[in-house]
């Protein structure tokens, strides 16, 4: 296994992310805020990888190889530049093809930064997530039967029963739970699920997936299954601790990996809800310009006044990003963690880095996740595409923290050295984002 030990080290990871839902819409479900004007969600044109792929494979017939496998599965990941070493196993029935899956034959979820693949040995489709410049997140499948021009279709609601909710901060978006799962796939709701991400407790993490990595004397819900009718005081998280091989428990040779990463786990499960706030900044300041323009047509108000209502949705979602951003009350390690797949070593190595050797990407993984606690992240389209009024906060409040002018107990996760260190590294690898100090 990879040791996680400053950089190129392992990390941890999700509980169940959910890339598709199992029903249509019910009838008296309603819909969402974002469907309708301003956002209007579904109407708007989508902008993002998956997009820009169609176009490739509309432009050439056969561009693709199919494998009799995998089907298209090695091809998209390729494409999307997304790494085997991020391949986690999923055996919670909590997607689109629940009906096959189980702890014999997971799910299996291959990430980077902007996208997410959901594959089923023997499924009908590939289940896709990925970030949109002006949607925040759009959800999209693609048939696994060979084709001379693969199509993607993307949802149109179906998936937004389970990822548009509180969960995802009520916004279109990827979503990570841990879940009481048995053997065959099938979770306990009785004993509850978990919402995870950077904040949740170690042992509320990864129920219904496989981990392999160590973790020292923490406990977490991976490697395990549960009954029916187990009590929460009869649940014993030892077993399936700190596994480095899933020999035991199921034929990896159909997979691109034998691993299901503890330190993929770990990134991923704060991406996505980093990703989800970020699309919550973006609608919120659609939401209040749009309503301003209508007031201030109606009062003969200046058509860029912005009302006090706004100031204040804007500044609550701001802060909401700032924090989680420079991951305030991270759950703190008892313990140092390491994966096994090298997607440590992988993820560190994406940069950018300053010309000290520096990167946000660089992993700590001894007491908290990163050694430089502000989101890589703020390098995304989605972070630079916020909108005026919450960009222009956000920066405001990275500048006083970053600058040390903001003391508030706040944010006690950030040291001197910290905030001087990734102030630096922002300022070579994001050149003006911040102002220089002094």
């Amino acid at each position: 296994s990879t040791r996680c030990v400053g950089r190129g080290l392992a990390l941890t990871w999700i509980s169940v992310l959910l890339l598709g839902a199992s029903a249509p819409l019910a009838s008296g479900q309603g819909s969402f805020s974002f469907e309708k004007p301003p956002i209007d969600y579904h109407n708007q044109p989508a902008s993002n990888h998956i997009t820009r792929l169609q176009k490739l494979l509309d432009a050439k017939e056969n561009l693709w190889k199919y494998d009799s496998q995998q089907g298209y599965l090695p091809a998209i990941l390729k494409a999307l530049n997304i790494s085997k070493t991020s391949q986690v196993l999923v055996f919670s029935k909590t997607s689109q093809q629940l009906r096959l899956i189980n702890a014999r034959h997971p799910r299996a979820l291959y990430y980077n930064d902007h996208s997410y693949v959901g594959w089923v040995h023997g499924g009908n489709v590939l289940e896709i997530i990925t970030s949109d410049n002006t949607l925040g997140t759009v959800f999209y499948t693609l048939e696994q039967q060979q084709r001379p021009q693969p199509k993607f279709e993307r949802d149109r609601g179906q998936c937004l029963i389970c990822h548009a909710s509180r969960r995802t901060q009520g916004v279109p978006g990827p979503l990570v739970r841990s879940v009481y799962a048995g053997a065959n796939g099938q979770p306990v709701f009785g004993l509850g699920t978990f919402n995870t991400d950077h904040h949740s407790p170690f042992q509320r993490r990864w129920g219904g997936y496989y981990v392999t990595g160590s973790h020292g004397t923490m406990q977490h819900m991976g490697n395990k299954f549960f009954q029916e009718n187990q009590l929460e005081s009869e649940i014993d998280l030892a077993p399936g601790s700190n596994l480095q091989d899933l020999s035991s428990f199921l034929n990896t040779s159909p997979y691109l990996s034998n691993h299901s990463d503890l330190v993929a786990l770990m990134v991923l499960e704060h991406q996505v809800q980093m990703q989800n706030l970020l699309t919550l900044a973006q609608f919120e300041e659609i939401t209040t310009t749009h309503y301003d323009r209508t007031l201030n047509k109606n009062l003969g108000r200046p058509a860029g006044f912005q009302s006090e209502l706004s100031q204040r949705r804007i500044k609550r979602i701001g802060e909401k990003v700032v924090r989680y951003l420079l991951f305030a009350d991270e759950f703190r390690l008892q313990a140092p963690v390491a994966g096994t797949s090298g997607f440590t070593k992988y993820f560190s190595q994406q940069g950018p880095d300053d010309r000290q050797g520096r990167s946000l990407r660089d992993f700590d993984c001894q007491t908290r996740l990163f050694k430089y606690p502000l989101s890589y992240q703020v390098y995304s389209p989605a972070f630079d595409n916020l909108p005026t009024h919450v960009k222009r906060y956000v920066i405001e409040r990275l500048q006083q923290i970053l600058s040390n002018q903001d003391q508030a107990s706040d944010f006690p996760n950030l040291k001197p050295a910290d905030r001087t260190a990734i102030r630096e590294i922002l300022q070579e690898t994001k050149p003006g984002l911040l102002k220089p100090v002094g």
